[in-house]
């Protein structure tokens, strides 16, 4: 997969989702056809986030660990990602990301 630098025909909210006392802050993007995206870094730290919806995480830049929750509700192994590589989450579900070092700079595909 190669790194997406630029997005272009969509409406950006200017106000950030700021999550975990600032370890997490993105933006949302909506493009002309209703699809939902949100750009963000995550800085050093583990959090846990839940999801509603389908996700797939793209890394842009740095690299962080993840643990997915598993089909019986139980964490899963770590898995390593990087710049250029993604990782899909089920909906209704939850995972575990650390980023250690420099931060994790993503787009949040939905749906």
């Amino acid at each position: 997969m190669s790194i997406t630098e630029k997005i272009d025909g969509i409406a950006v909210a200017t106000k950030a989702n700021v999550y975990f006392d600032g370890k997490c802050v993105s933006h949302g993007i909506q493009f002309a056809d209703g699809t939902k995206k949100s750009v963000g870094v995550i800085l050093p730290a583990t959090l846990t986030f839940n999801t509603g919806a389908p996700e797939v995480m793209e890394g842009v830049a740095g690299s962080c660990r993840v643990r997915l929750k598993g089909p019986d509700g139980e964490p899963g192994e770590w898995k390593t990602y990087g710049a250029g590589q993604s990782f899909d989450v089920p909906g209704n579900s939850s995972f575990d990301i650390e980023v250690s070092g420099e931060p994790y700079h993503y787009i949040c595909h939905f749906g």
